[in-house]
């Protein structure tokens, strides 16, 4: 497996619209913040301290038995492209920080794009691991396995009473975060969105946008995650993000349920003409893109298209990002032939991957 064949894939594993509750939740996540000793923290590490991190984190990966899909490749972000990192970015392995860090600093990956690793960016290690749907325990499950043979090898910064030590104090304990990717478009048609986030802050829950933090709902997709690790177990924090995204679900279901029996006319236009733009649109900008899918995927999962498959939407609201585009085009483009390249790739998707007649 080479960085190159991530690059140009369609999506991971973890967007084909498989496990629970897929039609609301697009993705599960985990991830677990750890630093080694005896270095400081990457806020206070010098050019050559991060280059040892980075020796050290590879030669842990490459005593590695491979995952269920292959080897963790690491890859130093110095060695890529500007370009090449911000689609890294779009497709959820690496943070906007990690892509722009003057610091030595490297991502692995394995070839489902289920498990990755960020070196160097706010911690010194940054383990994730993705499932589709409502999967948060078997997201949980893969990234301990790998936290448990990583700490066979590096010397992770450990507390007995603080835990796991980190740069942020709310990563702090266990280190451990937790989210879902959640597509609300019944929600925020219905305007309850707004209220919902401001509930779910004052107990905790974190809501940002598709590229986390500072990063706007495109899409009508939000990332739903716990702030505080510290004091609380892993299965704690596990057990009480499952029970918030589960109640979301429901909200959302029963959205579209009221949305469906009250105007069902209007949606089937709406899913209609989103379709129909989709399809026949020669430029679309992303955010365009996002909106329209978001409506695709609301008539896929209500059956209004059964022509379509839930995983070539989710691929695409991934795809249809500008460095995406412009990297398959193997160039960079100016915004207006982005727009007519995106709507080309667009068209060829959804005509390329439709479901065989008779199958929903």
């Amino acid at each position: 497996m080479s960085l190159e064949r991530v690059l140009r894939s369609p999506g991971g594993a973890w967007l084909t619209g498989s496990g629970p509750a897929a039609d609301v939740v697009v993705s599960s996540r985990v991830r677990l913040a750890r630093n080694l000793r005896p270095y400081p923290f990457p806020t206070k590490l010098s050019p050559e301290q991060a280059r040892h991190v980075i020796d050290e984190v590879r030669a842990a990966l490459n005593a590695l038995p491979p995952t269920r899909s292959g080897r963790l490749e690491l890859v130093e972000l110095q060695a890529l492209e500007p370009l090449e990192r911000l689609v890294l970015v779009e497709k959820h392995l690496i943070s906007p920080q990690l892509a722009t860090t003057e610091l030595p600093a490297a991502v692995a990956v394995d070839p489902s794009e289920s498990l990755s690793l960020m070196v160097n960016e706010e911690e010194h290690l940054r383990l994730q691991s993705l499932a589709s749907g409502l999967q948060l325990r078997v997201a949980w499950e893969a990234a301990d396995r790998l936290d448990d043979e990583l700490s066979e090898r590096l010397d992770f910064a450990y507390d007995e009473r603080l835990g796991y030590l980190t740069t942020c104090p709310t990563s702090t304990g266990t280190g451990m975060r937790v989210s879902a990717m959640m597509h609300l478009p019944a929600l925020v048609h219905s305007n309850q969105a707004g209220e919902l986030v401001s509930t779910l802050a004052r107990v905790g829950v974190v809501v940002r946008g598709i590229h986390g933090e500072g990063s706007k709902a495109y899409g009508n997709l939000f990332q739903i995650s716990n702030q505080i690790t510290l004091g609380r177990a892993e299965s704690e924090i596990i057990e009480s993000l499952e029970a918030v995204v589960q109640q979301l679900v429901e909200r959302e279901r029963g959205a579209r349920e009221l949305l469906y029996r009250e105007r069902r006319t209007q949606l089937q236009d709406q899913v209609g003409r989103a379709y129909g733009l989709l399809t026949h649109a020669y430029a679309i900008s992303s955010e365009e893109a996002l909106s329209l899918l978001s409506t695709l995927r609301l008539g896929v999962d209500l059956q209004l298209v059964p022509q379509v498959r839930p995983e070539v939407c989710n691929e695409l609201m991934v795809a249809v990002g500008a460095a995406s585009v412009q990297y398959r085009e193997g160039r960079l483009l100016e915004p207006a032939e982005r727009d007519i390249r995106r709507a080309a790739m667009i068209r060829e998707r959804l005509a390329s991957r439709q479901a065989p007649r008779g199958e929903g």
